[in-house]
């Protein structure tokens, strides 16, 4: 118990000075500065290709935090790493504040999945100790904007995968705590597909 207590703690104090400077986010600026953004991304954030994530809707505090991370290196992505090389911390919040502002369009869980990824999502794992995933991402799939957990509902279900694998692999490490890693490391890849699935019909 004490390391989970632990664990949140850090998280909340790692985005501290995120969370300040959010405020100062202004999202009709952020709309033009988000243009060249849309070529992945879409104009409102809703990405047509299933690799490149759905913006809309995302909670601020995490697309800063990614956006930050990019460009210090913290998270690898070569065509993301160009995007953000000019950006400033204002251009960031003001395009974060924008695609936070959006409403994401709604995906559907594969039916054969269903059953598998909400005992995951909502009760998670006792025996191998993975906790229930709508611990921190909300049961409804909105995350945690204090905290800079992510919104996952309505998601690309194959963008999921990929990060959850990629997290697995190692090739992601810019969680808190390296929670996510601690956690789809016990997980095989039925379950992550199965999760994955599950939590793009989310809303």
């Amino acid at each position: 118990m004490k390391k989970v207590v632990i664990v949140i703690v850090s998280v909340f104090i790692g985005n501290a000075s995120v969370q300040l400077a959010l405020a100062q986010g202004d999202a009709a600026v952020g709309r033009s500065k988000a243009a060249l953004c849309a070529t992945c991304h879409g104009a409102e954030g809703n990405s047509e290709l299933p690799m490149n994530p759905k913006l809309a809707g995302q909670n601020a505090t995490y697309i800063t935090k990614q956006l930050m991370d990019y460009k210090s290196g913290v998270r690898s992505n070569q065509t993301m790493s160009a995007m953000v090389l000019n950006l400033s911390e204002q251009d960031m919040l003001d395009i974060s504040a924008w695609y936070s502002s959006q409403q994401v369009t709604l995906q559907g869980a594969d039916p054969k999945f269903v059953e598998l990824g909400e005992s995951l999502y909502r009760a998670g794992n006792k025996e191998l100790a993975v906790a229930a995933c709508s611990a921190c991402h909300s049961p409804t799939g909105r995350g945690n904007a204090p905290a800079g957990f992510p919104s996952l509902g309505g998601q690309h279900a194959e963008y999921t995968l990929q990060q959850l694998k990629d997290f697995r692999a190692g090739v992601r490490q810019n969680d808190e705590s390296s929670m996510m890693r601690i956690i789809v490391e016990r997980l095989t890849d039925r379950e992550l597909e199965a999760l994955a699935s599950y939590v793009s019909g989310l809303h």
